[in-house]
């Protein structure tokens, strides 16, 4: 089985020493990396700018930008069984990127953001009969709701809520809690617990075993 997942932020340049990024420190998805290796599959690991070790046995292919990142999933994306989308991919983008180093000036500065391209979204259209697809959902209220709408929208498999807003977990956390959605109608709650076993418990329900 070939599994294909996604980790980390992406950073979108505003010039060449700035940027705009997330919090995501990668952690959840190299979980699922190290635990879809432990299962016996043969795991692609697309990551984000991380401060985290690449897993042994895992092929790694690092990306900076959702540009980037989209590009590596398509190339991808017709040999794997299953792709995990834990990665937390920036929406929007500099509409102009400043070649140098942007300098500072007396007053206020505006940067125009535009649209990146939605992988996830793609992903679903795309998606060929028996291939799962799951995705992830940071959400600070309304979870389920927000969740389930992403799920059907997006024609996910599976869908791993977590509230990025309590303390403890989510994002730079070694642990989290997350809410696993099924679009046949299941809901399986996970933790409050390590990384990495929500990682092995969301692999055993995804894959069935």
């Amino acid at each position: 089985m070939r599994i294909v997942i996604s980790a980390g932020p992406t950073r979108e340049r505003i010039d060449a020493v700035r940027f705009l990024s997330n919090r995501s420190s990668g952690k959840m998805g190299y979980a699922l990396a190290e635990a879809a290796r432990d299962l016996g599959a043969e795991v692609v690991l697309i990551s984000g700018p991380v401060s985290l070790a690449a897993p042994e046995g895992v092929r790694v292919v690092n990306v900076e930008s959702a540009a980037e990142m989209a590009a590596a999933v398509r190339a991808e994306e017709a040999q794997a069984d299953v792709i995990i989308m834990a990665a937390a991919v920036a929406d929007y983008r500099p509409a102009r990127v400043v070649d140098g180093k942007w300098k500072k000036s007396a007053g206020p500065v505006t940067i125009e953001l535009e649209r990146t391209e939605d992988i996830l979204a793609g992903l679903g259209e795309r998606k060929r009969p028996g291939m799962i697809l799951v995705g992830f959902a940071a959400e600070t209220e309304n979870l389920l709701a927000y969740a389930d709408e992403k799920l059907r929208r997006k024609n996910l498999d599976w869908i791993a809520a977590n509230d990025v807003s309590c303390a403890g977990i989510g994002f730079g956390s070694d642990r989290n809690q997350v809410v696993l959605l099924g679009r046949d109608g299941r809901k399986v709650e996970l933790g409050p617990a390590p990384k990495r076993e929500i990682a092995e418990s969301l692999l055993r329900i995804v894959l069935m075993k």
